[in-house]
């Protein structure tokens, strides 16, 4: 098994095998021996049938070769030499081309007279894989200079800007399937109808031991009124759900047990029992819960309703002062 053609064959075969493991396995997007680490132990039995059998058929010519008579032997390697040194001549050919070098019994063709200490210079030319590829860098270049300095094609900062928009469509598709991403700071309240079915039963499987099945409360509090010991709004019930109660104390840290999306379902599960009626409602524990965001919207309506009512007394005063008078 020491031919050259033994080679290649065990390395197309390994080729061909792994084209088929990754066209047969179902693997999604990833690679199928990256999905299915088992399909390296297919690659590496395949790798063994295949040298098995190169040893099988050399063992097998070997047979054929001794039973031949010495005669027969003799043409047979003297066929098989002759074989060899045509086998891949033309990649030789090529690479002696490429080199344009004078071969070493020639070599007394070229020597310069110079003479460094026993040191002689061979006049050997440039190699051609050397000057084409010299020639090819000028025409690169000038093709270049005409392309983005005289037609003004497109510069490096709209290449990039470009580059940065496709990456920011790519990061939006990509986070719309990867709902596993989001965290207390990018988390926003779900209303589909699937997510609030997914968090209701999220919530029937792991919460309704502490909370009753209506949120009422039992062991944990109330979910149904608008007292908060950790905090309203969808943030701030995701944070307790994820990292639990607050010095050790409450509710245990789901974030080991749920992802992120369940978490994000829950949360906003949670969030629609306020304001239903449980059987048994337990007794009230934190405090209200005003939205911060909802304060800031509302604060300037009202100072405009106590500048307005504030002005109205000041000119009902003056007028009775007038009156008076």
């Amino acid at each position: 098994m020491r031919s050259t053609a033994s080679y290649i064959r065990i390395i197309a075969f390994l080729l061909i095998t792994y084209v088929l493991i990754e066209i047969t396995v179902e693997s999604g997007d990833q690679s199928a021996f990256i999905a299915q680490p088992l399909c390296w132990l297919g690659l590496g039995m395949a790798l063994l049938f295949v040298v098995a059998a190169e040893i099988c058929l050399a063992a097998f010519r070997n047979v054929l070769f001794m039973s031949l008579k010495p005669e027969a032997q003799e043409r047979y390697l003297l066929a098989e030499k002759v074989r060899k040194e045509k086998q891949f001549r033309w990649i030789k050919d090529v690479y002696l081309k490429l080199l344009d070098s004078k071969p070493l019994e020639q070599e007394d063709e070229i020597i310069l007279d110079h003479n460094y200490d026993g040191i002689k210079e061979l006049d050997n030319n440039l190699p051609p894989w050397w000057v084409y590829g010299f020639y090819a860098t000028i025409i690169f270049g000038v093709i270049y200079m005409i392309r983005f300095h005289v037609f003004d094609d497109y510069t490096q900062a709209e290449e990039y800007e470009t580059e940065v928009a496709e990456a920011k469509i790519a990061i939006e598709e990509y986070k719309k399937n990867a709902k596993d991403l989001v965290d207390v700071n990018t988390v926003t309240l779900l209303t589909e109808t699937s997510d609030i079915n997914a968090g209701k039963a999220i919530f029937a499987t792991n919460c309704v031991a502490c909370h009753k099945a209506d949120g009422g409360g039992g062991i944990g509090p109330n979910l149904t009124d608008e007292y908060w010991i950790l905090g309203g709004g969808i943030k701030n019930v995701f944070r307790t759900i994820s990292e639990g109660g607050r010095d050790g104390k409450g509710m245990v840290a789901w974030k080991q047990t749920l992802k992120p999306a369940e978490m994000a379902q829950v949360a906003s599960y949670v969030i629609t029992l306020v304001g239903t009626t449980p059987a048994e409602p337990k007794e009230a524990q934190g405090e209200i819960w005003i939205d911060p965001d909802a304060s800031k919207e509302e604060t300037p309506k009202e100072e405009i309703q106590e500048t307005i009512s504030d002005s109205t007394v000041v000119a009902l005063l003056q007028n009775a002062l007038q009156e008076g008078r």
